[in-house]
């Protein structure tokens, strides 16, 4: 039984070498929305006139004429049809008698059909033309269970009498059809050519219908000038993807906040914060929003239990609705959050069937926890979205009050966008905004990360991206040759990334690019590379394992590792680049260009269209233990480890590897750097010994274990998303620093505040934290304290800002404006620090930075915050700083002055001399 639209075709197509369709019938093309629908017969213009689609336990075959039904040239497609349709061999066919001579075609063919003008008798497949009104329950029920329905007919005709804004949702046809996400339109179906193809044709981008989707959104929007988001939640972008589907809410930006849709039947509008659902200011919008679901019907509203505001605030404007733990039969509309998915088939067919469904809720919070995993495929809102053309997306937007947007910015859709950036790819004639590319780049790339495989309406999209990639090639950008981040070529460089990740073969897209990031002449081999890493990892946070291999660009890996080691939560990683750059006004590489994957099975082919060196990731708490991973087409890259490899080792792989980037490594810090900055490195040793002694200090203030649970890494990159460089896992830095971070003698004379300083950042700790004042201030300790005690580099010397003049002239400035606590930051604030470092030394720092790890309910305000510091550090020193503290404009509270009275007077308070000049 052919049940996916692969096997459906060919089972529908076999025999058929040619389409013998009547010249005189004018058929309508047909539009095709959600993931069960697909073509049969497309003609040379690329309009579908024939499709098919499951729904339920049934199918149905459509036809853009009746004619088509009427004719003995298309008598082999009609018995495929019927065969197709047909639930078990022998069942009755009913023919309608609107489509009486189909009866002696079917039975001339051996076909037991019969005229039968209702559903009443146990049928296989019925037949009808698609021009009745009066069986649509009937015909949707007959399918739902398992029927099959061959429906034919054409819209232009009844869109000349009842007007063409009415055809999807109000054509007879349509109010069957439409549930399979299969609509009638308006359009004339050219009658040139038809193509038999060999497999699943592609659906056309866009079909330009003749609903007005624009009257949906003003219905939606009546009465209403902005909409203020700031609910106290922050929003998910969403993704507006479906033919049926449109925005309501967008950002300067175009970040869409609420969409709608129609699908089948019914209609459905969506929320990228479940808070708007419930907001008193969003309260003309939501009651927009249930009438227009409601379609004018009188049935129930149910509000899901986890809505309870909501259900207030539209009973209070005298709307009929009751908490429901979930969707009921009864219901006209239903109002839920989008975090479960356990009603998903309902929820689909609740719409499909007529029923509105308002529904919001973000998917960054759980994108935050499954990392490695597809948001557009895994978030259980998608799994419930998805098909009706709507999705939420991990990133998120600025919460505000923003204006109803113009028709103008409404009529942004990533399926229009496709259309002209076509045009423009393949003759320079789109009509494309700057601000519509940089959302189609990202759009599209959302897009690519649904699951297409058996899903035309996705596949034909990407085999169309592939197309349309193959002829533009992609842009070779660089440093020397940058793009615009609202150009084509970005748009392109964005498309390209995701299409690759989605499995789509994109090797010849790279053949002859040649990039910073890639290496042209890697040649890999089948022979599989063993390598043993340690799968334990006792640190706070996942941990990116080296494999010293490199996959080249445009190539896919095979990855082999154990059943256990499968079942441990490992993800395998290419590249190490992971700043996402889509934001960026210049682009010197592809905005991303790594890529990561579960590792949930015993082997799994990885690929990234930029290449990168291939890492194991290893999540917190696993204890693992060594593990063997084996790899299938990379080659080994430069990879030095402090006390395992030898110099010679070390000369013979970074000389010959093509490799374009490689790793020096300790038990502590792991350097990226590019190869050719590694052919300098005659012996790694020194450097590497004088990183772990850093390394080790880092640790000593910080008061944490050393060796480091888990190694802190540095990246090098031609462009990075924040800064000159900027912390997190990893820390990255431009290509312009490697020098600096790999050059001994340089570290050890000229010192490297920068790195340092981000390792610092990394040290910060929310409970001793007061942002947005020691943001940039507390993580310079770690920077003074490496210099000074491990490069011999004394405070004044090791940065202009602390040399002893600015220092004064910043006391003073800052003591002589009143210590205002918003001027308290940055270089200011670290002077209180080193006033107490160079009063006290280092020991009170490092015992309050072990003390803050055991400690449990600290506060969360600044304030408190701020208060248990003075508090803790007076007690270390036994000295009272509560008065130090005051002069620099700290909020120390009266009780806890009051609290350090018993302590001794700090006599040697050195701001007092700024505070009291005359003492």
């Amino acid at each position: 039984m052919a049940t996916t639209p692969a096997s459906a075709f060919e089972a529908l197509m076999d025999g058929v070498t040619s389409w013998n369709v009547p010249k005189d019938p004018i058929p309508s093309e047909l539009l095709l929305i959600g993931e069960a629908a697909f073509p049969v017969m497309v003609n040379d213009k690329g309009q579908v006139l024939i499709a098919a689609s499951f729904y339920g336990r049934g199918r149905l075959v459509v036809v853009s004429h009746e004619g088509y039904l009427l004719d003995a040239g298309l008598v082999p497609f009609l018995l495929n049809a019927v065969g197709w349709l047909c639930p078990s061999p022998g069942a009755p066919t009913g023919v309608h008698p609107s489509l009486g001579s189909l009866v002696s075609i079917l039975q001339g063919c051996g076909v037991q059909a019969q005229i039968q003008p209702e559903l009443g008798a146990p049928l296989g497949v019925y037949c009808i033309s698609a021009y009745h009104d009066k069986m649509t329950a009937e015909l949707i029920q007959f399918v739902k269970r398992g029927g099959g329905l061959l429906i034919g007919g054409q819209a232009w005709y009844w869109a000349s009498q009842h007007g063409r804004d009415n055809v999807l949702s109000r054509f007879p046809g349509n109010q069957v059809t439409s549930v399979a996400g299969v609509y009638f339109t308006d359009i004339y179906g050219d009658r040139g050519r038809f193509k038999v193809s060999k497999k699943v044709p592609k659906i056309p981008l866009h079909v330009r219908c003749g609903e007005d989707l624009r009257r949906d959104q003003q219905q939606l929007l009546e009465g209403i000038s902005e909409l203020d988001i700031k609910t106290g939640g922050v929003p998910s972008q969403l993704l507006v993807h479906g033919a049926l589907a449109f925005p309501l809410g967008l950002d300067a930006s175009l970040g869409c906040f609420l969409a709608a849709a129609r699908y089948g039947r019914g209609r459905v509008v969506l929320a990228a914060h479940e808070g708007m659902l419930w907001a008193p200011k969003m309260g003309p919008f939501l009651l927009n929003a249930v009438r227009w679901l409601a379609r004018g019907q009188t049935g129930k509203c149910g509000v899901n239990t986890g809505l309870k505001n909501l259900c207030a605030l539209l009973s209070e404007h005298g709307l009929e609705c009751s908490l429901q733990p979930h969707l009921t039969h009864d219901l006209s509309v239903y109002c839920c959050k989008a975090y479960g998915d356990k009603e998903a088939k309902q929820l689909q067919e609740f719409v499909a069937e007529g029923g509105g469904l308002l529904i919001g809720g973000q998917a960054w919070w759980w994108a935050s926890q499954n990392p490695g995993r597809s948001t557009l495929a895994g978030f259980p809102g998608n799994i419930i979205l998805n098909r009706f053309g709507l999705s939420i997306l991990a990133q998120t937007l600025h919460p505000g009050c923003f204006p109803v947007p113009t028709p103008e910015m409404r009529s942004y859709h990533i399926r229009t966008a496709l259309c002209e950036f076509q045009a423009t790819l393949n003759r320079g004639a789109g009509n494309l905004e700057k601000r519509w590319l940089a959302k189609l780049g990202a759009d599209g790339a959302a897009f690519l990360q649904i699951p297409a495989e058996g899903v035309p309406a996705y596949a034909s999209l990407h085999r169309l991206l592939r197309k349309m990639l193959r002829l533009s090639g992609l842009p070779a950008v660089s440093r020397e040759h940058p793009v615009a981040g609202d150009s084509c070529e970005a748009a392109v460089l964005c498309l390209a990334t995701e299409l690759a990740r989605s499995g789509t073969d994109c090797s010849q897209l790279v053949r002859e690019l040649g990039t910073g990031t890639c290496g042209s002449l890697l040649a890999p081999s089948d022979q599989p590379i063993t390598v043993e890493i340690d799968g334990s990892n006792p640190g706070n946070g996942d941990c990116w394992v080296s494999t010293g291999l490199y996959l080249p660009h445009g190539q896919s890996a095979e990855v082999s590792l154990s059943e256990a080691a499968a079942c441990a939560g490992l993800k395998i990683q290419v590249g190490c680049h992971t700043d996402n750059l889509t934001k960026a006004r210049k682009l010197s590489r592809a905005p991303v260009v790594t890529h990561q994957c579960c590792m949930d099975r015993t082997t799994r082919s990885v690929s990234c269209l930029w290449g990168g060196l291939l890492y194991v990731i290893v999540p917190k708490g696993s204890k693992l233990g060594p593990i063997s991973v084996t790899i299938k087409r990379a080659v080994p890259a430069p990879y030095y480890k402090l006390g395992k490899t030898s110099v010679q080792e070390w000369k013979n792989c970074v000389q010959e590897s093509l490799a374009p980037w490689g790793e020096l490594a300790t038990d502590n810090i792991i350097l990226t750097v590019p190869t050719a900055d590694l052919r300098t490195l005659e012996d790694p040793e020194p450097a590497l010994h004088l990183w772990d002694e850093m390394m080790q200090a880092i640790a000593r203030l910080a008061a944490q274990p050393f060796p480091l649970c888990r190694p802190e890494r540095i990246v090098a990159d031609v462009q990075i998303s924040a800064g000159w460089m900027h912390s997190g896992y990893p820390i990255m830095c431009h290509v312009e620093s490697v020098q600096e971070l790999i050059n001994e003698a340089g570290m050890r004379s000229g010192g490297l505040w920068g790195p340092i300083h981000e390792l610092g950042h990394n040290q910060q700790r929310q409970e001793w934290e007061f942002p947005p004042h020691t943001t940039e201030a507390t993580c310079n300790l770690w920077s003074v304290y490496v210099h000074e005690t491990v490069l011999g580099i004394p405070r004044a010397r090791a940065h202009p800002a602390l040399s002893p003049p600015e220092r004064e002239k910043r006391i003073k400035t800052h003591i002589r404006k009143g210590a205002p606590l918003h001027d308290w930051n940055v270089w200011t604030a670290l002077e209180t620090y080193l006033q107490l470092q160079e009063a006290f030394g280092w020991e009170p720092f490092t015992q309050l930075f072990a003390e803050y790890q055991t400690l449990s309910g600290t506060p969360t305000d600044k304030a408190g915050k701020m208060n248990l510091w003075v508090k803790k550090f007076s007690e270390k020193v036994q000295k009272n700083l509560a008065p130090f503290f005051e002069a620099w404009g700290w909020p120390v509270q009266k009780e806890v002055a009051a609290s350090l009275s018993c302590l001794p007077e700090w006599q040697e308070n050195p701001v007092r001399v700024y505070v009291h000049p005359q003492v």
